[in-house]
């Protein structure tokens, strides 16, 4: 168990900093046990403040000395930092004081990364570089002097001086210090630059290892766009002489948006079509695009306290949402994003993790950087967007730009621009900030000959610590079609405010059929009773690609639901439709790829649970194979001519076109490979240049117990890059058969190449028999005993990737007793582990309250 019950913060308590920063100027000298920082901070006091103890928060910092006004002090430490008796007035503080970056393997703060220094102070990683006010609503100008014999030393904002063994750089923008970056190694960049909109010249950098230059060109073009579009589409230009992007290779998130120096991940940035499969392509560009937007939405308005996060991150997220949607096919796009919304968020509202937008209370900030701040804040903005309008959201996004800037913020400053600027009263809009948990939307109707009358009825379940919901706001975007497939009525958003509300359609020559939540327009469930049919025909007709998409997925959720009940499934109905989509050469390939996919398991496990029934994992894994197998049957006579049409072996380009074709051919691939035992798949597989179809052949003969001698080719052909080894590690744990799936993971933790400290090879191995639901959730419980016992190992080394890892437990609720008493024995493990983490504590406590 923890050593001590972890403190509680609670966003009632938040008080202003009882003293400012005017500026701050950091020396570092670097060693790899015995990095000195030397700070010289000008503060003064915060006329907002009621108190006026001055401390500074800070951990595993080495005290050398400390002076004020050039006096030298002695600081009472306490814990989480020190506190000292300083003037009543302004007053400079100087400290100095030691850190062993080689020994970071938690990777916050300052740490080393394949002898390469950098640094991840988001949240709370700055008190581990210096003593410091670490909070995000005290914002300064940095000025940083870095001396080493590494010949790259860089940090935030424009070089100002240079020598040999040190170089100085100067941030003029005031920011809290989550945003500071350090990094200093052997790097080698491609250059680039930016003319902005106003005429000037931005020098662009993005730095890499010796020996990955050539996978930098997608990213540096995904940042140069990124930067018009924010331009065109925002109005926000670029407020540095230089933008650089830095990738490291052990790195706890995708990407940090430190101001002027973005640090990413290696997976977030580096590609090539022989090493980066299509969706690798479309993740770097949407995550160089997200970071540099934070540039005005998260770093010149940041916000105040972190139960503001979502403020940058929801908004960030919409945002580069936007862009993604505006550079590839924007319906298919809308479907990805969903899908990935249902998957993570979803599961999280709707088990023991589930939290508000805007929480009440943590122990753990990094608890937080979850799918339910990222993924549903960015609904929440798209929602206010399609109530107040395209012209008014940029009107209010230009008022919040102009009263914010430099400023740090809180979400109630945001909603506050919008009702400045359309007059809307935003009081009843903000529960989907502070109420947690999806709300079901049932639905039923009327016809009387000549009006449709729609009626809704909102419900939110009780979630932890909120058992009573009030009715939301709810846009439900609708249209309607008439009997041939005809659109009847366009799209209308129907505003909804009460616990039951009715909507009527007037004029009507003939009963319609109804296409509700266009395009995702809310992140509620809908629930409506209707016929395989009529699925069917939205499959088919429905102008709305989102809709469209749905009601294929609806149909073949009725189709597995059946199967695993024993009911009788309708599956005549699903294949004949499904034949009828790829028959449509006007659906955009990426489309009738999606629309091939069938629902996932845990999606299935939720499914089921929610229709009051226990989710057998081992019968949904069985009846979705059988599933597949009915498809490629059903389909077999198209399946040659469709797969040749999809033109794979073209000249690769990273296009939204050209990866739709290759995502259907994949598809078609699978379906295939069921039915010749995975002799398509090694012809692509031995002849393919790129990884997507590469890796997507080898998943194929995987599937078909026919991959033994491709990986080891594989192997042999990837084993010394890494970043294609997370690929070769991971297809093997989600393509196990469920009996074999944990003792897979378990002979890859054996494998030389295999190390939990980095946490992108970890999650290749963890992360995968996560998302193997019936292989991590299978009966003898080996998957819940190997993942508690890599939890225990992990986290005195890593609490982060240990803590984050933890919620692979998270829907134990949904099983049955068997399955819970040995989850609850696993969690119960961990719990006990002498010395555990606040961030696991925290999770697993979450997670057994259920």
């Amino acid at each position: 168990m923890s050593d001590a019950t972890p403190r509680k913060i609670r966003l009632q308590d938040y008080t202003p900093p009882a003293f400012l920063v005017d500026d701050v100027h950091l020396t570092f000298r670097l060693a790899p046990s015995a990095t000195r920082v030397l700070s010289r901070i000008r503060f003064r006091p915060n006329p907002a403040a009621s108190a006026r103890e001055f401390f500074l928060h800070g951990e595993g910092l080495k005290l050398l000395g400390a002076r004020i006004d050039g006096a030298e002090i002695t600081p009472r430490q306490t814990e989480g930092g020190l506190v000292a008796d300083v003037p009543d007035g302004p007053f400079t503080w100087e400290a100095e004081v030691e850190i062993d970056p080689a020994a970071n393997t938690a990777l916050e703060g300052l740490y080393l990364s394949g002898g390469m220094y950098c640094t991840q102070c988001e949240a709370e990683g700055f008190r581990r570089i210096t003593y410091y006010p670490d909070r995000p609503d005290v914002m300064a100008p940095f000025t940083v002097r870095i001396e080493g014999p590494e010949p790259v030393l860089l940090s935030n904002g424009n070089p100002t001086a240079a020598g040999p063994g040190w170089a100085e750089w100067t941030d003029p923008w005031p920011k809290p210090a989550y945003l500071f970056a350090l990094v200093a190694g052997d790097l080698v960049a491609r250059d680039d630059h930016f003319t902005t909109m106003s005429g000037r010249d931005v020098a662009l950098k993005l730095w890499v290892r010796p020996g990955d230059e050539h996978k930098t060109a997608w990213a540096m073009d995904s940042l140069k766009r990124s930067m018009t579009w924010d331009e065109e589409v925002y109005g926000r230009e670029y407020d540095l002489d230089i933008f650089q992007i830095v990738a490291v290779s052990d790195f706890n998130m995708g990407a940090m948006e430190n101001k002027g120096l973005n640090i990413f991940n290696t997976s977030a940035v580096l590609a090539s079509p022989e090493t980066s499969t299509d969706a690798n392509f479309e993740r770097i560009e949407s995550i160089v695009a997200h970071e540099y937007f934070h540039n005005w939405t998260g770093n010149r308005i940041t916000c105040r306290d972190w139960f503001q996060l979502s403020l940058k991150e929801g908004l960030t997220v919409f945002r580069d949402q936007q862009f993604s949607a505006d550079m590839r096919p924007g319906g298919v796009t809308r479907i990805e994003d969903v899908m990935a919304l249902r998957a993570r968020q979803f599961r999280e509202d709707n088990g023991p993790l589930a939290h508000q937008v805007q929480p009440d209370s943590f122990v753990e900030i990094n608890n937080f950087y979850t799918a339910t701040i990222y993924e549903k804040g960015a609904e929440i903005i798209r929602m206010l967007k399609t109530l107040v309008g395209d012209e008014a959201y940029r009107a209010a996004l230009d008022l919040y730009f102009t009263r914010h800037d430099g400023q740090a913020c809180t979400i109630d400053d945001w909603l506050k621009v919008f009702e400045d600027t359309t007059g809307r009263d935003l009081s009843q809009f903000r529960l989907w900030y502070k109420q947690a948990g999806t709300p079901r939307l049932d639905v039923r109707e009327d016809w009387d000959g000549e009006t449709y009358t729609l009626t809704f009825r909102q419900q939110t379940p009780p979630t932890p610590g909120q058992s009573e919901k009030e009715p939301m706001v709810i846009p439900i975007a609708t249209g309607l079609l008439n009997p041939n497939g005809d659109e009847i009525r366009p799209t209308t958003v129907l505003e909804m405010t009460e616990p039951e509300q009715s909507f009527a359609f007037e004029g009507l020559a003939a009963r319609p059929v109804p296409s509700i939540l266009r395009g995702f327009s809310a992140p509620v469930i809908l629930r409506r009773e209707t016929s395989a049919a009529e699925r069917a025909f939205l499959f088919a007709h429905d102008s709305d690609p989102f809709n469209r998409w749905e009601a294929g997925r609806t149909l073949a959720k009725d189709v597995l639901s059946a199967m695993v009940t024993g009911a009788e499934p309708p599956l005549t109905v699903y294949l004949d439709a499904l034949a009828t989509l790829l028959r449509d050469d006007t659906a955009e390939p990426a489309f009738r790829a999606l629309a091939l996919r069938l629902p996932g398991e845990d999606d299935m496990a939720q499914t089921l649970f929610d229709a009051g029934l226990t989710p057998d994992p081992d019968r949904i894994h069985d009846a979705a194979e059988t599933l597949r197998l009915e498809i490629a049957q059903h389909l077999q006579d198209m399946l040659p001519r469709l797969s040749a049409e999809m033109e794979v072996d073209a000249p690769f380009a990273p296009t939204g076109e050209q990866a739709g074709k290759r995502a259907l051919a994949l598809e078609l691939l699978k379906l295939t490979t069921r039915l010749d035992t995975g002799k398509a798949a090694h012809a692509l597989f031995d002849r393919a240049d790129n990884m997507t179809l590469s890796l997507g052949a080898l998943g194929c003969l995987l599937d078909a117990e026919a991959g033994d001698e491709a990986l080891a080719a594989f192997e042999a052909r990837w084993k010394d890059d890494a970043l294609v080894m997370d690929k070769w590690f991971s297809l093997q744990v989600t393509h196990a058969a469920p009996e074999t799936a944990a003792a897979t993971a378990e002979a890859l933790t054996a494998h030389p190449a295999f190390t939990m400290q980095n946490p992108n090879r970890f999650r290749a191995v963890f992360g995968a028999l996560a998302m193997n639901p019936a292989g991590f959730h299978h009966a003898s419980g080996a998957g819940y005993r190997l993942m508690a016992d890599w939890i225990i190992r992990l986290d005195p080394v890593n609490p982060q990737i240990a803590a984050r890892m933890s919620s692979a437990f998270e829907t134990w609720r949904r099983y049955d007793a068997d399955r819970q008493g040995m989850i609850r024995e696993a969690l119960g493990r961990i719990a006990a582990k002498d010395g555990l983490s606040a961030d696991t504590a925290e999770m697993v406590g979450r997670i057994l309250g259920a």
